[in-house]
């Protein structure tokens, strides 16, 4: 089985890192904290993130030379704010043709760049480089839960490659060509669990949480298009599926920062208390800006922004999208 050089030991790395070793690969996990390499090493536990999860198979590092010693391929599953900086740092030890997927959902900020796009600017050759994403979180991945994802790359073979390293009889694991739609598809839906959030902690029922999800859904697919990705791609995995998962799930992080927000806590406490990155708190500014450059309309997006960096009251968004002029639905 594949020697697999796994960067980044939160909770999906560490879902992720579980799930290979006990396919039988070799994993060695980089983790920036040397007391979460020693307790994986000693009592093959991750003790901040799945602290139940067997680690067994998995030997951690904070060396990146390390990591990648006679690695097979290298998987990347740190915060997307950070995955720039360390691939940067970890470039020197990546052979051209290694394979590389990112699990990292996000938008860069100035750049605009998407996470495999950010990997091919740092470690270069896109042929070898794909991303995962879809309705996987790492609390049931872990168990052992039925569960399916798809990984994108532009290389047919590649995305064939990884298929195969991460399908297991539990995962179910499709394939896409279209890598800007699945990455765009990862980085909205977080912003739209965020809105979700908002909208059960104010309970405004059902009906409310549906019409949202699926407006939300309408503004990713806008996107998309608009930049060049398959619309298809919005109503697979990557899009109305995570999407679903995400908004709906107790295990959503984002989710649970909009219920958060509504009960007068901050971005900042929630990272406090749970220790976790809310991705959608930083890609409601990066996708929003994107949506500007190319003038895309994507006003539960930009709603959840003002929330979160402008000082928005939650409660002002339903009286401002219900002002909205009425329109065809499909345009």
């Amino acid at each position: 089985m594949a020697n697999v050089a796994l960067v980044g030991s939160g909770s999906w790395g560490t879902a992720i890192a579980h799930l290979l070793a006990g396919k039988g690969c070799s994993v060695t996990m980089w983790a920036h904290s040397e007391k979460t390499a020693r307790a994986i090493n000693t009592q093959h536990r991750n003790e901040r993130y799945l602290p139940d999860v067997n680690l067994d198979g998995v030997v951690a590092t904070t060396s990146f030379e390390e990591a990648l010693h006679d690695a097979d391929c290298l998987v990347m599953v740190c915060p997307s704010s950070y995955l720039r900086d360390v691939a940067q740092q970890l470039a020197g030890y990546v052979r051209a043709s290694l394979p590389v997927i990112v699990l990292s959902k996000g938008i860069e900020a100035k750049s605009g760049y998407t996470m495999v796009e950010v990997l091919e600017d740092v470690l270069g050759n896109d042929d070898r480089l794909a991303c995962l994403s879809g309705p996987n979180h790492a609390e049931e991945v872990s168990r052992g839960l039925p569960a399916a994802t798809v990984v994108a790359s532009a290389n047919e073979q590649c995305a064939k490659y990884f298929q195969e390293l991460f399908g297991t009889h539990s995962f179910r694991v499709y394939t896409s060509s279209d890598v800007y739609g699945v990455e765009l598809c990862a980085a909205s839906k977080n912003i739209i669990a965020i809105a979700n959030g908002m909208c059960c902690a104010m309970k405004l029922g059902d009906n409310a949480s549906a019409s949202l999800m699926t407006r939300g859904l309408a503004e990713v697919t806008r996107l998309v298009i608009a930049l060049g990705g398959d619309g298809r791609t919005c109503l697979g995995l990557a899009g109305v599926g995570d999407l679903i998962a995400t908004c709906s799930s107790q295990h959503s992080r984002n989710r649970a920062l909009g219920e958060l927000l509504v009960e007068g806590g901050t971005l900042e406490e929630f990272e406090a208390k749970t220790h976790m990155v809310a991705e959608g708190a930083v890609a409601c500014r990066t996708v929003t800006e994107l949506a500007e450059r190319f003038d895309v309309e994507m006003p539960i997006a930009q709603a959840v922004r003002r929330v979160l960096w402008e000082g928005l009251d939650p409660h002002v968004i339903t009286e401002e999208f219900f002002d909205r002029p009425s329109k065809s639905e499909v345009e």
